[in-house]
């Protein structure tokens, strides 16, 4: 157990808006990572929205006063250590149509004016071709006028083009300003300029071990031949409308669950009328059932527009099961350790991709057996624990001087 001078656990303020019941990856990664830190010693205490389950709430994508609930939650426990799970728009992301230096968001102040140290998970880095990814045109409605919608859109890809590299001087002061960075791969650390890389964490959560034709009857799936799964939030930037239009290979089944993103107003929902393809329309999963899916597929298949990370291909690996997915820089780092498959985002390359899997799976699961070890909670929280050790040294010795 880490301890600091008064030998009581070394006092640890999570930062996050999303946590459960609420939806969301960011949420159920910070809880599974306060969990973990938790059974080895450290007392977390947690700051969310008013609908998680925190010790403390006040935080909104839509309170400019984000900063100010924080300061004052510091001076009132005064925790040894921040560690803020930092993905810019949980905090409000306000891009600034005319000046990028104006851009900010609802947390900035509290980075300049907290004394307590801080760790900062960095839960997004684009490239360029990303980040333009990240708009959605309007689409046409009989109700709106043409020449309006046209001009929203031009101001919409105008904010998002202005502000590329804004974006990225946010992540980057908030780097600086951080005892430690913290990401989940090597891309996002040459993205932010060196961070500490630490996996996101995954592991089963169902104690359920009949076999996988029995996990697929608990959700009416075909018990033969293999499935993909696509999982998460339904929004364009999944790619999922390449799904309907693959030619997907005999003996494949793709079933997709989705949940609507709380915080995206996206009217995104495509039709999937393949007999191949099916929708669970299961909504926001609970950890035990979640964890049950995943038992039952053979690889997840991720067509995404843009990924600075997935906590879908970590939870996939954790479960030994291998992905398919576009071959943003993301996915490809870790392609190269032999656990999944990059292509072109297109119907036909997806198609292909599948027929490989399965022709060389035996590999792959070798590949993602030898790799799930590295992500259980456990090893995940280990890590974190060292980072937080040394940055407590760092304080002691500072304070010494």
């Amino acid at each position: 157990m880490l301890v600091h001078s008064a030998n009581l656990p070394l006092r640890i303020l999570m930062v996050s808006t999303e946590y459960p019941p609420m939806q969301g990856g960011v949420g159920r990664y910070t809880y599974n990572l306060t969990q973990e830190l938790r059974k080895i010693g450290f007392d977390v205490q947690v700051v969310c929205d008013k609908s998680g389950n925190g010790e403390f709430s006040g935080l909104s994508p839509d309170n400019p006063e984000n900063s100010d609930v924080l300061l004052k939650i510091v001076e009132k426990i005064k925790p040894d250590l921040v560690h803020i799970q930092y993905e810019p728009g949980l905090y409000g992301l306000i891009l600034d149509p005319i000046n990028p230096k104006m851009t900010s968001t609802n947390i900035d102040s509290f980075y300049r004016y907290c004394k307590t140290p801080i760790v900062t998970t960095f839960h997004s880095a684009y490239t360029f071709k990303q980040w333009l990814n990240l708009i959605v045109p309007l689409k046409d409605s009989p109700k709106t006028n043409i020449f309006r919608r046209y001009s929203k859109n031009i101001i919409r890809y105008w904010r998002i083009l202005l502000n590329y590299y804004s974006f990225h001087n946010l992540n980057r002061e908030k780097l600086a300003r951080s005892g430690a960075g913290i990401v989940f791969s090597q891309y996002m650390s040459k993205m932010l300029g060196g961070c500490e890389v630490i996996f996101h964490g995954g592991e089963p959560s169902s104690s359920f071990n009949n076999g996988k034709k029995k996990v697929r009857k608990l959700f009416s799936l075909p018990e033969n031949g293999r499935i993909a799964l696509a999982l998460g939030f339904m929004t364009a930037t999944k790619g999922w409308d390449i799904l309907e239009k693959m030619n997907i290979p005999k003996g494949w089944t793709i079933v997709v669950n989705s949940s609507k993103n709380h915080y995206n107003t996206e009217d995104f929902n495509p039709n999937f009328s393949k007999k191949n393809i099916i929708n669970l329309r299961k909504d926001f999963l609970s950890e035990e059932d979640l964890s049950l899916l995943f038992s039952s597929a053979d690889a997840v298949i991720l067509p995404y527009k843009v990924s600075s990370g997935s906590g879908v291909m970590f939870d996939a690996l954790a479960h030994g099961v291998p992905f398919v997915a576009t071959n943003l820089e993301f996915f490809k780092e870790f392609s190269m350790k032999g656990l999944g498959i990059t292509v072109n985002r297109t119907p036909d390359e997806f198609s292909r991709a599948l027929m490989v899997l399965d022709r060389d799976y035996t590999r792959y699961i070798k590949a993602v057996e030898a790799f799930r070890k590295k992500i259980s909670w456990q090893s995940i929280a280990n890590q974190h624990a060292q980072v937080y050790s040394r940055i407590a040294k760092e304080k002691k010795s500072i304070v010494a001087v």
